[in-house]
């Protein structure tokens, strides 16, 4: 077992160092005319359901020879990838003029299954060379002069025009066209012939093998979507300004007051009575409600934080590049796995910090508290993908992957990174002592309670990253890509400073309030943000794309759920330990009897 295991933390480790070596492969690719080069079909789908894609053979297109599956890595499969040979021979250098690649009759279901895919606007996806994408529409759809739907022609394509260019030995890029004077007519549930054809032209370029990826990343580097980039950043500076600037004059000049106060009452009669936050200060430091509870909150939070690093991280080096298949996935299920330890040694460390006991239950809370969810929700999203048939729908054999994965490195290192901070016998550093009784927290407005707290906290940060969230959402659930990742990353780091400063500053009105039950209230303040983008998912959906059909609607909602809900602990756990730092530090300025 033990071998195993080490076997399996091995492969992650390599898996993660080879994501960065991927494009270097890619380089050795050199040819000589007349060799072979490969291309793959991959799948075909609705063009505004991304999640919704089928295999290329489950339609029935040209098959002359047997068809033979590529070995795909994890992230490739996790990503919906299914490559298998493609009908046509782009050999190098080749040129070709309407070659028959196959001959075929199509049944009545056969046209009623193509009508239907041309009528949604189904695509189908090639990769060649490896990593060079090629799109293509299936068919069109004659609506002109016609009012009636039932008056529409479909129309199939049967001739496909491939250009492609090259650098002496080397394939630079690859486009596709449909011949719009080459139609097969599928109006009719009849049977039809179709000869699937092909062309095929070589062109020489200049530009040189690295740089062959680069105009699919310059659409969002273009100037006018640089110029809509920085306009969110300099929105969010302005936020961070407005918001620092709101508590250095206001927030600081309080406290300022509140220490010559009540430096002035110590130095006065003794039985003055104590208000504000120094009433509370036997009370402010009491152990939070359900302690296993949220220190695994925590311990899942600083994981996810830590994640989230490390693929900007590899981003920005780099590795993240276009039509890098499943290179995003990979990377996600390997450092998360690796990554477990960090939850299991923040969440057992406080956990004992705070007292707690019983280690044991407080690290399978840890691990649950994300994967859990996650996990519901994935049974559920495959289960129908399986009944859509759709390559969404992951191989058994990669699910027993990840749950190997899961079993053997990631439960091992959480309950390594558990036992790490069981013993570091931290202890909780409190200013002042708590009382044996806790004070009453006097009534308070509906404004100072924690929806509308968590309303408030959640409005600013998410003001400060919403125009950023279209090109994400764009790039993740359609057909943008995104590239630019050190503006995504300014964000990030924008979105770190207001949720802590906005908790920060609720935390303060709240224990000024009396109310020193602030530990949670700083979760939930700081996480509230999650709250805001699952809304966001809401209005993108309904007015700013075009996604329909009960799978794309639920494998949109589920997955952005655990996304969203992952932000919430991430960053409830930055809000907390910010507002920790800012509550030990004012009760540290201060004489507590």
């Amino acid at each position: 077992m033990e071998r195993i295991r080490a076997c399996l933390v091995a492969v992650a480790v390599l898996s993660l160092c080879g994501l960065a070596h991927v494009r270097s492969s890619a380089s050795d690719h050199r040819y000589k005319a007349g060799d072979e080069v490969p291309l793959y079909a991959n799948k075909v789908g609705p063009f505004h359901n991304p999640s919704e894609t089928y295999r290329y053979f489950d339609f029935p297109f040209c098959s002359s020879a047997p068809v033979k599956e590529k070995k795909e890595a994890l992230g490739e499969v996790l990503n919906g990838d299914r490559l298998v040979s493609a009908p046509y021979k782009l050999d190098f250098l080749a040129e070709k003029e309407a070659e028959t690649a196959c001959k075929r009759e199509l049944t009545k279901e056969e046209v009623a299954k193509f009508r239907t895919a041309v009528s949604k606007d189904y695509y189908f996806q090639m990769y060649y060379d490896d990593d060079l994408p090629i799109w293509g529409f299936l068919g069109k759809v004659d609506k002109e002069g016609k009012a009636d739907p039932s008056e529409y022609k479909y129309y199939l394509f049967k001739h496909l025009i491939f250009e492609i260019l090259h650098n002496k030995d080397r394939v630079i890029e690859i486009t596709v066209q449909s011949d719009p004077n080459a139609l097969v007519d599928i109006t009719e549930d009849e049977p039809v012939n179709v000869d699937f054809m092909y062309t095929v032209k070589w062109k020489e370029t200049d530009t040189p093998f690295e740089k062959r990826m680069d105009k699919y990343s310059q659409s969002s580097s273009l100037p006018h979507h640089l110029e809509i980039h920085w306009f969110s950043i300099i929105n969010s500076c302005v936020t961070v300004l407005l918001l620092t600037g709101f508590l250095a004059t206001i927030l600081m000049r309080v406290l300022k007051n509140d220490f010559v106060k009540y430096a002035h009452d110590e130095e006065s009669a003794d039985d003055q009575e104590e208000t504000g936050w120094k009433y509370i200060h036997g009370d402010v430091f009491r152990y939070p409600k359900h302690k296993s509870l949220f220190a695994a909150a925590l311990g899942s939070g600083t994981q996810l934080f830590t994640l989230t690093i490390f693929i900007f991280v590899l981003a920005l080096v780099g590795v993240f590049y276009p039509y890098n298949r499943g290179a995003l996935f990979t990377a996600l299920v390997v450092i998360y796995a690796l990554t477990s330890g960090i939850a299991g040694y923040t969440a057992a460390s406080f956990y004992y910090q705070l007292e707690g006991t019983n280690w044991v239950r407080n690290l399978l809370l840890t691990g649950s508290l994300f994967c859990g969810p996650l996990f519901v929700t994935f049974c559920f999203l495959n289960t129908v993908a399986i009944a859509y048939k759709a390559t969404a729908a992951l191989p058994f054999g990669t699910i027993v992957v990840i749950f190997l994965i899961w079993a053997l490195v990631t439960s091992p290192l959480l309950v390594l990174g558990g036992i790490a901070g069981k013993n570091s016998k931290a202890e909780f550093q409190a200013p002042c002592r708590t009382t044996k009784y806790p004070r009453e927290i006097p009534p308070l407005p509906w404004y100072r309670k924690t929806l509308p707290q968590m309303a408030m906290a959640g409005f600013l940060p998410f003001s400060a990253i919403y125009i950023e969230l279209y090109y994400i959402f764009a790039s993740v659930w359609g057909h943008r890509i995104y590239t630019i990742y050190s503006i995504l990353f300014i964000v990030f780091i924008i979105l770190l400073i207001v949720t802590a400063f906005i908790t920060v500053a609720l935390t303060y009105f709240q224990l000024a309030a009396e109310d020193h039950e602030w530990w949670w209230r700083s979760l939930l303040c700081g996480g509230s943000t999650g709250l805001f983008i699952y809304a966001y998912c809401l209005y993108y959906y309904n007015a700013r794309s075009d996604m329909s059909g009960f799978m794309q609607t639920s494998f949109f909602f589920g997955y952005m759920a655990c996304i969203c809900y992952g932000f919430f602990l991430m960053l409830g756990a930055i809000g907390f330990h910010a507002s920790l730092f800012f509550v030990r530090h004012i009760y540290r300025s201060i004489k507590c009897e």
